[in-house]
């Protein structure tokens, strides 16, 4: 049940959730209030331009983002884990499971190991029935893997995990029974201080391996660079909506998983 309400509910959290509670609210009212319909229309309009526009959306990406920038070299562990979300179902008519805007996580992955930093490779994530139904993300990145020229031997699947509590708990399971105490965390900038601190919380000494940043240096000296620039920045724009909503997601869930313990 936990599953199903922390995917559903933080739904009405979010600009799209909310703007669109608040247009049905101003549809219901524009006859016999049409005062509270143009407060509720206002403020739809308002959500969605503030939280749409590369300002706003860039300075709240990178304040995940940055949290674990690498500042030397990235240490020898004893596995390296990565954590599902990166991939779609081999389903018609994609040839084989497709990697996502995540999948960076994988081909990171897979170029720590070519690198020796670690001889195991984890792959943590099952896969959510309304998200697509096929093979667990485990088995998918596996199959990536291996296309990759990673030896199957080398690779460990945990096809049972949900969110990112079970990631932890799961994967520390394998790493107790293979006698393994240090880690490298493979998983989206964005997610990785949310996943961090739970792995952390389970004793796991993790070691912060970020990829597929949204927002670089590069990105944030163009939202000023000219004043057009400036201007253009301040448009709505459904990519930027999306990061927005993405690390609002992160924020709620440091939130909701630090009430139930997990952090």
């Amino acid at each position: 049940m936990f599953l199903y309400l922390s995917k559903l509910l933080p739904l009405f959290f979010y600009p799209l959730g909310l703007a669109s509670i608040c247009l049905v609210v101003a549809l219901i009212t524009l006859w016999k209030r049409p005062r509270t319909a143009a407060i509720a229309i206002a403020v739809a309009l308002i959500l969605l331009l503030f939280c749409s526009n590369a300002w706003v959306s860039h300075w709240l990406v990178r304040s995940l983002e940055w949290q674990n920038t690498a500042t030397s070299q990235i240490p020898n562990a004893e596995a390296i884990v990565v954590l599902g979300g990166a991939t779609k179902s081999a389903f018609w008519p994609r040839p084989s499971a497709d990697l996502s805007e995540q999948g960076d996580r994988v081909i990171y992955g897979a170029q720590l190991y070519r690198q020796q930093k670690a001889p195991l490779i984890i792959l943590s994530g099952g896969r959510i029935d309304w998200r697509g139904r096929g093979a667990p993300e485990s088995a998918d990145m596996a199959d990536i893997l291996t296309s990759l020229g990673i030896p199957s031997e080398a690779i460990v699947q945990e096809p049972d995990s949900f969110n990112s509590h079970q990631n932890a708990v799961n994967v520390k399971k394998i790493l107790q029974s293979r006698n393994i105490r240090r880690i490298l965390l493979v998983t989206s900038a964005m997610h990785m201080p949310r996943s961090l601190k739970i792995f952390q919380h389970q004793g796991i000494e993790a070691i912060p391996a970020p990829t597929d940043f949204l927002v670089s240096q590069g990105e944030m000296q163009e939202l000023g660079s000219s004043p057009k620039a400036a201007i253009l920045n301040l448009l709505p724009n459904s990519n930027e909506l999306d990061q927005f909503t993405s690390a609002l997601k992160e924020y709620l869930g440091l939130f909701i998983y630090s009430l139930r313990g997990w952090l």
